[in-house]
């Protein structure tokens, strides 16, 4: 029996067909941006997020499990592997445990907390792939794929970690994370809009930090940039390799934030 986690190109969108007629590979496939629809359902993501992070680290819990539960399946489907039900499951369960673990920790134990479940699930996830009976690149394809996702869910719990430091580096890190994926969304030059992204994600944290008294002016915007940076990031991994619909309304959705959750950590606990 094979694992569920094998890929599966079937439901993607084929390769465009070279001029010999041999179609191309996968790894040559333009840059597809998510666009508005992703880009919306993204930024009413991070209101929900920095709107529960004010009211505490239980009402903050299930957006990051929402967040959390996109992330997995978007990350599978875009790395065509679909379904990928034992992987996903996986992938999620680590995010879960992480998130039962920064709410046991103390505020300050938080990174330890994310270290030991990845170290935990890791072990998981090798143990898993004793079942796959499949050819050795599928086997890598399904172990690397299984251990990226983890690695993205549990990141994610960051935002929970993030909250018990400094609620206003989560509401900063989230609106400059909206305001970004927004932009990029409307404006599609490529050149043009990663800079003007960018350049939003820093104006709106610096006037996030200043509506929240807690934060200066300089953290701030520092913050903004973080998340501004880390929107785009987010935004080029799903643009990548032939998105099709599902990626672009799961992993376009997700990543952008999920890449973000790690730097409110870093930033909440150094500011």
């Amino acid at each position: 029996m094979s694992d569920p986690t094998t890929p599966q190109h079937a439901g993607a969108s084929p390769a465009p067909p070279a001029a010999s007629g041999v179609p191309r590979h996968r790894a040559a496939s333009p840059v597809v941006p998510p666009g508005m629809q992703p880009g919306a359902l993204t930024a009413a993501l991070a209101v929900l997020i920095a709107g529960a992070a004010v009211l505490g680290q239980w009402a903050l819990l299930p957006a990051v499990i929402v967040l959390q539960a996109v992330t997995a399946a978007g990350w599978f489907r875009l790395n065509g592997m679909w379904p990928a039900r034992q992987g996903i499951a996986a992938a999620f369960a680590a995010g879960l445990t992480a998130d039962i673990a920064l709410l046991a920790a103390p505020a300050d134990r938080a990174m330890s907390a994310l270290i030991g479940t990845l170290a935990v699930w890791f072990l998981v996830i090798v143990l898993l792939q004793l079942r796959h009976h499949g050819s050795a690149d599928e086997r890598l394809d399904s172990l690397t794929a299984t251990a990226a996702a983890t690695v993205l869910t549990v990141l994610a719990a960051g935002f929970l970690a993030a909250g018990a430091q400094s609620v206003a580096a989560v509401v900063v890190t989230a609106a400059a994370v909206a305001a970004a994926t927004l932009v990029r969304a409307v404006l599609r030059q490529p050149y043009l809009s990663p800079v003007v992204a960018w350049a939003v994600a820093a104006a709106v944290g610096a006037a996030a930090g200043v509506l929240r008294e807690e934060l200066s002016l300089p953290a701030g915007v520092l913050l903004g940039l973080a998340g501004g940076v880390c929107a785009l990031i987010g935004l080029r991994v799903a643009s990548y390799d032939f998105p099709s619909r599902f990626v672009h309304f799961t992993a376009g959705v997700a990543l952008p934030l999920t890449a973000a959750a790690p730097a409110a950590h870093l930033l909440a606990w150094l500011l």
